[in-house]
């Protein structure tokens, strides 16, 4: 190729790679919204309607989205026994998994010592702040109240509101009856659903290219309302969050992928997209569906990404376990509550229990944490997380790529385990990434 053929093709790239592309104009958005939030905050916090109407809107396609993706994945499978399978298996790594995370927290909790020297006293805060965690913490984490929200009380309202769980459940009883009394029939149910899918996706490209607004909203909204010196006071915590999200997501999943022979930077750059939007959005909503047409794409069955991505954004939060273990220590630091490793071990196997809570419940994180220090006796009084509410919106922003991260490396590791992923084409996906843009909707 002579010189004039490359610097054309040079030029064709950089096209591509910029003005073509969602993830050139998302950074754009950020960087906007974020100069925009600094130089006119009043204004900035009015921008906050642009992302409420981007997660209102996904709420809605993500429902048919997850159900249908459920029924055809588990109706393609071959028996029910592959759906038992895999469930099990996913089962099994969200436990062990998110019992490493918990550890994460308490680790560089410990290490680090982000609370330590700033001598709060519970008596100076402001207990109102807090009213509506308090009151909302009773049942978290209860199994009842997991089971209770599993349950629709009709079939509409959880594609309205988005709830993934009770579309979760729907969709695997449809394909269980589906797939026991289908017989020869299963073929004709399954070509009506995955032309539908089909059609929501569609419907999702289009909705996914307003993404720049919505980042722009939620940066502007974001540095407006809270501004860039609120990250000053609570700097510790960030920087220590920062350093166990990076250390879960390059230390524990790089191992795991490691086993497999899989190289975490890869895969990371493979679902740079997702990890993008998520990050400026802070909404893991808004690259669910996205995620599991990648890895669909990539050679990952449809039965795994129907069943482990949508249950993992339930029961597979590994970096909000970092967080909320974090910060308990976090507090005790911060107020001068020592406590013992035998009181921190107990906060393990508490949080293993009422980090599930979080299922079904909005803005989870902060809710989970006072249900958390309720369980724990007292011995945090509850107040002390309305010190946390400045920075949470920063911190989920973490908790949301991380998870996001989490969940992506739980569906290929369970698709190896199952033997449900096309290893050669998932490989070539992971060296080619480009090769698979036409197939998803982004």
């Amino acid at each position: 190729m002579n010189r004039a053929n490359k610097k054309k093709a040079s030029r064709k790239d950089w096209k591509h790679y910029t003005i073509k592309s969602l993830a050139f104009w998302v950074i754009c958005a950020i960087i906007a919204g974020v100069a925009f939030g600094m130089v006119d905050p009043q204004n900035a916090i009015k921008a906050k309607p642009g992302i409420d109407w981007f997660i209102q809107v996904l709420k809605w396609l993500v429902g048919p989205i997850i159900f249908l993706t459920i029924i055809s994945g588990i109706v393609g499978l071959e028996s029910l026994k592959e759906v038992g399978s895999i469930g099990i298996k996913a089962f099994i790594y969200f436990e062990v998994v998110s019992t490493f995370a918990l550890g994460i927290g308490v680790l560089f909790g410990n290490l680090l010592n982000p609370g330590h020297g700033m001598n709060l006293s519970v008596e100076s805060l402001d207990a109102s702040s807090i009213e509506s965690f308090t009151q909302t913490h009773q049942e978290v984490g209860s199994v009842w109240k997991i089971l209770k929200s599993a349950i629709p009380s009709d079939p509409i309202s959880p594609f309205l509101h988005g709830d993934t769980l009770q579309v979760l459940t729907m969709a695997l009883f449809l394909a269980i009856l589906i797939s026991a009394f289908g017989g020869k029939y299963k073929p004709v149910i399954l070509k009506p659903l995955e032309k539908a899918q089909n059609f929501f996706f569609k419907i999702l490209t289009l909705i996914m290219w307003s993404s720049p607004i919505a980042s722009f909203s939620a940066m502007a909204f974001l540095i407006g309302k809270f501004g860039v010196s609120s990250l000053i006071g609570m700097a510790n915590l960030l920087g220590v969050m920062l350093v166990s999200v990076l250390v879960f997501t390059f230390g524990v999943l790089g191992i795991i992928l490691w086993f497999y022979k899989i190289n975490v930077f890869k895969f990371m750059r493979f679902i740079s997209k997702e990890v993008l939007i998520v990050f400026a959005t802070s909404s893991s909503e808004a690259a669910l569906a996205p995620l599991m047409r990648r890895l669909e794409s990539a050679g990952v069955s449809r039965g795994t990404t129907g069943l482990v991505i949508p249950t993992g954004y339930s029961f597979n939060l590994g970096c909000t376990n970092i967080y909320l273990a974090l910060s308990i220590i976090f507090l005790s630091q911060a107020f001068n509550v020592p406590l013992s490793l035998g009181e921190q071990m107990s906060i393990i196997f508490i949080l293993m229990v009422t980090s599930k809570g979080a299922v079904g419940v909005t803005g989870s994180g902060i809710i989970i944490l006072a249900g958390t220090l309720s369980a724990m006796g007292g011995a945090i009084p509850v107040a002390t997380v309305a010190v946390l509410l400045g920075v949470d919106k920063f911190m989920s922003e973490m908790r949301a790529v991380g998870n996001l991260c989490g969940n992506a490396v739980a569906a290929v590791f369970v698709g190896v385990w199952d033997k449900q992923i096309d290893m050669k084409k998932f490989r070539h996906a992971l060296d080619h990434p480009q090769s698979v843009e036409d197939a998803i909707p982004m």
